[in-house]
């Protein structure tokens, strides 16, 4: 690749690619994929650290709802950042996704086939709970999406540039459509 490409991880395994999306915040990434489309190179990423989302935990009667909007949940976000550092973690407000750093244990298969036998008429097999904390009158919990986590960027200047709204709609079906043939062509 071309000095002004992907950089090595150090291990001389995976190039990593540094995204950002139009805040200005920044998400380090294993560089899965590139997919060349209308002059532009895209590439397809996996973050580095663990991916997470904060889920407001319902009461025994309701139904757990995934905190999409983040600005307003600092105070939470903080406790989160304590009850993580008792266990050598960091808490990361990343571009796209909040990230984990730090040594995670990786989930069995034997606790996903579990979660899915115990839980089929919710999404709790999606997920594997990291930790469950209380903030602001209320229980929180951080969860590992179980499926891969995969971002969409355009590479400019050797960076990754998010790609949101009505970009991604245009570039993700022919970017499937250009994995699909790799991987028939692979078989």
């Amino acid at each position: 690749m071309s000095s002004d490409g992907p950089s090595s991880n150090g291990s001389g395994d995976v190039p990593t690619v540094l995204v950002r999306d139009q805040t200005g915040r920044q998400l380090l990434c294993f560089l899965e994929q590139l997919i060349p489309l209308d002059g532009h190179d895209y590439a397809l990423l996996t973050p580095v650290d663990t991916p997470v989302c904060l889920v407001r935990i319902a009461d025994d009667d309701g139904e757990d709802e995934v905190v999409e909007e983040l600005d307003g949940a600092e105070p939470i976000l903080s406790v989160a950042d304590v009850v993580l550092q008792e266990h050598d973690l960091t808490l990361v407000r990343s571009a796209v996704t909040l990230t984990v750093s730090g040594d995670l244990e990786e989930p069995e298969l034997e606790d996903e086939e579990e979660l899915d036998e115990d839980d089929e008429d919710d999404d709790t097999d999606l997920y594997e709970m990291l930790i469950q904390f209380r903030a602001e009158g209320q229980e929180y919990g951080l969860f590992i999406p179980l499926d891969p986590f995969f971002v969409v960027a355009r590479m400019e200047n050797g960076e990754g540039v998010l790609v949101e709204g009505e970009e991604f709609e245009r570039v993700q079906p022919r970017i499937e459509a250009e994995l699909d043939d790799r991987e028939l062509g692979d078989d």
